[in-house]
């Protein structure tokens, strides 16, 4: 009997030891994931919450440097043709092996006309399982840069897929529910194991994971919880509630460096704002301006340039976590220049005129959709801009609302005037001609984030071509001939690259990636 009660006791000490040294890491930021399809919707934070259930072929470290993942090596062995050689014995999480089959699937599944995806592989032509570990990928010509662009494909588990009837991915903009929407099955370092869309995530450690030994330390668990309120969500922050911040709100980063218990880490992000303008509609949807079109004149698009002033926005608005820019991309990202990025002067009597000689003196009133919880401060910046565009008879009639109906409304082409984001995972300038400035093809799977209008044959025939060339110098004389042309055009008007500011419990060390993405098997606890 006593031996008995001592082996119960000892069995006890075991389990609160245990219990004890399980960590879970409690973070936040302003708005959720928009799904756990990760073929579904290209957006941030929805990527970056999918990253820890689901692993692409390469990925990012903390460098933002392609390192293996489940493919351990990757080469050209043809002009069309790249092979990746895949990691072996690694298993879903619910035990089933991971092949080559589960590549080609989740790659055909990316090129599917619900996934928002398509654009990142366009060239792709065929992907082949040659045996279990080894994956062809054949392109439409050489594609140079293919590998930077798998970064961002997640791999599904085809069985899994089969079995919950998702082989195709959720369309996002029609509000589509499948089970793929809150499950998840993958061989990334977590699992899903709760999900209340808006409320509440929680992620334990995949007990099958291939990395458990490169990346022993990592959280046993996460907890997410959407906290929309900047006050909220520093207030959390501060009582413990919450151990990680992702987007610390810019007017609070003084408090929270002064309070004891907390840090902050802070960066240069690969991520762009600005604005998007209709010009390619006969007439504006939303606008009092019957007709004919405003935004079609550059002269408006140009005087609303040199209306807004910038450094105004950076300084009261953004707290200076913000650099002007003249591009929609960032240094870091390769065909970015500084003398591009140079920003239009800030000239209100200069704007007045060319709005005058657009036939537009008293301006004209037209509808600015925004979001209010994505990026740094959005809807302020929108305020500000609406402000400043006022100068010169521009009447905002600004519509905020969350990212899970703003972007839904812009992906219908339900807009005149928008608030966008845009950041870089290949960090190469062709993602960003192929998304925002190609003409709007689905057949060709290109400009599906135009939403202006925009249409330059010249820059079409620019961007296709620099895909496929393998000549550094011609492929960079390109990328620098298709920015002047669209810089020239003006169909967006940039603002700035965003600086980004994560905080924290002073018993969370994570690396901060400048893509805005917590990868959490490179964090610890102490």
């Amino acid at each position: 009997m006593f031996v008995a009660r001592i082996a119960a006791l000892a069995a006890a000490t075991l389990c609160l030891a245990s219990a004890v040294e399980a960590k879970t890491l409690r973070w936040a930021s302003q708005g959720d994931a928009l799904t756990l399809d990760p073929h579904a919707q290209n957006e941030g934070p929805t990527t970056a919450m999918n990253q820890h259930v689901y692993d692409p072929l390469i990925q990012r470290d903390p460098t933002l440097k392609k390192v293996p993942n489940l493919a351990l090596s990757w080469k050209p062995i043809a002009p069309d043709t790249w092979e990746f050689k895949l990691r072996p014995d690694v298993k879903f999480s619910d035990g089933t092996p991971f092949t080559a089959d589960d590549v080609v699937f989740s790659y055909n599944r990316a090129l599917a006309p619900t996934s928002d995806f398509r654009a990142y592989i366009s060239s792709v032509k065929e992907v082949k399982a040659v045996d279990p570990l080894t994956v062809h990928i054949v392109t439409n010509g050489p594609n140079p840069i293919l590998p930077d662009y798998t970064t961002s494909i997640l791999i599904m588990s085809k069985a899994w897929a089969e079995k919950n009837n998702v082989v195709k991915p959720q369309s996002y903009k029609d509000k589509e529910e499948t089970y793929a929407v809150r499950n998840a099955m993958g061989t990334g370092p977590y699992m899903v194991k709760q999900r209340d869309a808006d409320v509440r995530t929680v992620m334990a450690k995949n007990p099958t994971y291939w990395g458990k030994t490169q990346f022993p330390d990592y959280p046993d668990e996460l907890v997410y919880t959407p906290i929309k309120e900047p006050s909220t969500r520093v207030a959390a922050l501060i009582s413990g509630q919450v151990d990680f911040v992702l987007d610390a709100p810019l007017q609070d980063v003084a408090r929270i460096k002064q309070t004891a218990g907390l840090k902050t880490e802070e960066t240069a992000q690969v991520r762009s704002i600005f604005l998007g303008l209709d010009m390619g509609s006969a007439e504006l949807k939303y606008s009092d301006v019957k007709g004919k079109n405003p935004f079609a004149d550059k002269r408006v698009r140009q005087a609303m340039y040199q209306a807004i002033d910038i450094n105004a926005i950076k300084a009261k608005v953004m707290r200076n976590f913000a650099a002007p820019a003249g591009l929609i991309t960032s240094p870091g990202v390769h065909g970015h220049t500084a003398a591009l990025d140079q920003r239009q002067k800030y000239d209100v009597a200069a704007a007045k005129k060319l709005m005058a000689e657009a036939g537009y003196p008293n301006g004209f009133g037209v509808t600015l959709d925004c979001p209010n919880d994505r990026y740094n401060n959005d809807e302020q910046i929108c305020q500000a801009v609406a402000g400043m565009l006022a100068q010169i008879g521009i009447k905002i009639d600004l519509q905020a609302r969350s990212k899970t109906l703003h972007f839904p409304k812009l992906q219908k082409r339900d807009t005149s005037f928008f608030l966008l984001g845009w950041g870089v995972p290949t960090l190469d300038s062709h993602y960003v001609f192929t998304f925002l400035y190609q003409t709007s093809d689905a057949a060709k799977k290109v400009g599906s984030w135009n939403f202006t209008g925009y249409s330059n044959a010249k820059l079409d025939e620019l961007s296709d071509a620099m895909l496929k060339e393998v000549d550094q110098a011609k492929r960079d004389k390109m990328v620098a001939d298709a920015w002047a042309a669209v810089v020239a055009d003006m169909p967006y008007l940039p603002l700035h690259h965003q600086l980004i500011v994560w905080a924290m419990s002073d018993k969370v060390t994570i690396p901060i990636f400048a893509n805005d993405s917590p990868n959490f098997k490179y964090s610890k606890m102490k």
